[in-house]
């Protein structure tokens, strides 16, 4: 007997338990059998024995081609991972001093990329004196929250780090 299989379900002489439920290749219930009678008549329609539900009373077995079997999970697999979207973190910089259009043009790419399921980092810039007026920094980042509360939440409320404040928005 070859070393079982280290991946996958367990098929022929690897299933543990002394009777399955067998259901034939055209899917059709033949009932409670013992193991080595199953393996046999799945060997007679030249199929392998595969077991598909484990942990039912009695387990489920099934008359499959195990190469075949393994190669369709792993192409789910593959593909649900594939459809899978990754959560990002985009960072959007901003001075105190912004002029509306500029902000305007700024508004628009937070919108699209929360649209986009990323997350925004909002980066408001201090320079020089601009340090002295903290207030206007945040009563901008308190507009641009105010601005995106339809489709946004504050993950992280604005705060200060050095010479820089800055706001973390989420998609709802």
């Amino acid at each position: 007997m070859a070393a079982p299989p280290m991946t996958g379900p367990r098929f022929n002489e690897w299933i543990q338990s002394p009777k399955v439920r067998v259901i034939d290749e055209n899917g059709e219930n033949l009932g409670v059998m013992y193991t080595r009678e199953a393996i046999a008549q799945a060997a007679e329609v030249g199929l392998d024995l595969v077991e598909v539900s484990p942990n039912a009373d009695p387990p489920v077995a099934k008359f499959l081609d195990v190469g075949k079997y393994k190669y369709e999970a792993q192409k789910k697999a593959n593909a649900a991972r594939k459809s899978q979207k990754t959560q990002e973190i985009k960072e959007i910089k901003v001075r105190p001093n912004i002029d509306d259009h500029d902000y305007d043009t700024k508004m628009k790419k937070i919108i699209e990329f929360i649209g986009e399921g990323d997350k925004v980092k909002v980066t408001l810039r201090f320079r020089g004196r601009e340090m002295s007026h903290g207030q206007l920094g945040m009563a901008l980042l308190q507009r641009v929250q105010a601005d995106t509360a339809e489709v946004a939440k504050v993950e992280a409320y604005p705060r200060m780090e050095g010479k820089q404040m800055l706001m973390v928005l989420a998609p709802k």
